[in-house]
């Protein structure tokens, strides 16, 4: 069909359509006259240009996600857009306070703090792909609302940075990773922060935490040694983590330096530390029950 029509089939202007086949977002045929002609599939993909842009995705992001077939630039970009609409309503509250009389040094501490928050998002964002990338940024997201004042801190931030910038790819089997999204995936982003938020509140008084889930605890001690589980996608999955720790850096270099970093992280895994010894006293051979990666 002609151009006229793809507008009509679309909803686009005429230069818009032109606009993305210059882009390479879609091919038409050549008719002999010299027309061009756009078939059914590119009209399909004009309309999905259209959604996207429609919903604030750039041009890249959408190059991306038309080329990516597993879906992952997706859910990439739409984790993208969560995080900024949440440093957005920050700088809306922001915006309130300097109207009630908040000084504008503490709005500029505050500015410089969202800018490190964004800038380290995006790269555990693009270093961690998948439904756990999602999980590892919305874990670490927490404690990186602080200012960074110190010349530790300015180390910590660009060390932090030059590793996720050269890390090595977190690789998974393609089944594991399709059966821990398919678990994970059901979870939307309020109840992956609940979760997170238990996992840190049972570190608060980690004698209670054990006394009350003692039977679950000693269930999953118990799965956690059965040939079932080393078998499981679960289990599958946290061999390939504890190799890709081993080998990457991640607990020497990236952790340390997001301690240097966050004082409330640095305090979030002394807590989880002394959780940890506790949990071992109770349970000798318990290693790895609490997640290395903090």
């Amino acid at each position: 069909m002609l151009v006229s029509e793809v507008c009509r089939c679309t909803d686009l202007t005429k230069k818009a359509v032109e606009y993305y086949v210059g882009k390479g977002l879609v091919v038409p045929g050549v008719l002999e006259n010299g027309y061009r002609d756009y078939g059914e599939e590119d009209v399909e993909i004009l309309r999905r240009i259209g959604v996207l842009r429609k919903l604030g995705i750039g041009m890249e992001e959408i190059g991306e996600i038309l080329r990516d077939g597993s879906g992952e630039a997706f859910r990439k970009a739409a984790l993208q857009r969560e995080m900024e609409s949440r440093r957005n309503v920050k700088k809306d509250v922001l915006l309130r306070e300097l109207c009630g009389g908040k000084s504008f040094s503490e709005a500029w501490e505050e500015l410089r703090a969202l800018e490190v928050e964004e800038t380290v998002g995006e790269r555990l964002i693009d270093a961690f792909p998948g439904y756990y990338g999602k999980i590892v940024c919305l874990h670490f997201l927490r404690f990186l609302d602080e200012p960074v004042r110190t010349e530790e801190q300015r180390e910590a931030y660009e060390t932090v940075l030059g590793f996720l910038d050269g890390m090595p790819a977190f690789e998974v089997p393609e089944d594991v990773e399709e059966a821990m999204g398919g678990v994970l995936g059901q979870m939307g982003t309020e109840q992956l922060e609940e979760m997170l938020g238990k996992v840190k509140e049972s570190m608060e008084e980690p004698e209670a935490f054990f006394a009350e889930n003692s039977e679950t605890i000693e269930w999953y001690l118990a799965y956690r040694q059965s040939e079932e589980y080393q078998n499981s996608a679960a289990g599958r999955w946290m061999e390939c983590m504890r190799n890709f720790q081993a080998a990457s850096g991640y607990t020497e270099v990236f952790l340390p330096a997001m301690k240097r970093l966050s004082p409330s992280y640095a305090k979030y895994c002394r807590r989880m530390e002394a959780a940890n010894e506790q949990l071992l006293e109770r349970y000798p051979g318990a290693e790895n029950l609490l997640m290395n990666d903090r």
